[in-house]
């Protein structure tokens, strides 16, 4: 094993996705558990980009921005503006973070034990270049209806929902 900067900036980014999604699971508030969400997507982003996946990485940023500003939206609309915060500090509580912290620890540990064990030969490959290009070409060549289909797809669905919603509206306003 050599330690190069790419396996640092590996190190760093899976261990930002990992600290997210705990906290994710741990926090109370809504907007800091989307806040943990972003950092846990955007650190994702990056473990594409040194994939040499630049497309996947900007597709992973612009979808999952927008849909962490949606679920944000949501989440601040749909609960109690205010958070009771009960006894928190409990004594299981403190248990239940320490096992969970050695469970990520352990977890960790198999998974690089695991693979700095696993033979696996290198062999020279050329999926890496003009990533973004062949991405396109291959989506407006050979996948082209497949694309078309789940663009009507969503329009339609898109038209339904705006049925739907001023279906319910004058449903609302007869009452």
């Amino acid at each position: 094993m050599t330690l190069t900067g790419e396996f640092f900036a590996f190190m760093a980014l899976a261990l930002v996705a990992i600290i997210g999604g705990v906290l994710l699971l741990n926090l109370n508030k809504v907007v800091h558990m989307v806040v943990a969400l972003i950092f846990t997507f955007v650190a994702i982003a990056g473990i594409y980009i040194l994939l040499n996946a630049e497309f996947v990485a900007a597709v992973q940023i612009l979808i999952y921005s927008g849909a962490i500003t949606i679920i944000m939206l949501f989440g601040i609309m749909l609960t109690k503006p205010y958070d009771d915060e009960g006894d928190s500090a409990s004594h299981g509580s403190k248990w239940r973070k320490i096992l969970l912290f050695l469970g990520v620890v352990g977890f960790a540990f198999a998974v690089y034990v695991g693979i700095y064990n696993f033979p696996i030969e290198q062999v020279p490959s050329t999926l890496n270049e003009n990533n973004t290009l062949e991405v396109g070409k291959a989506l407006y060549s050979k996948y082209i209806i497949p694309f078309e289909f789940v663009s009507v797809l969503l329009l339609a669905s898109l038209i339904g929902a705006i049925i739907l919603a001023k279906r319910e509206d004058k449903e609302g306003d007869s009452k």
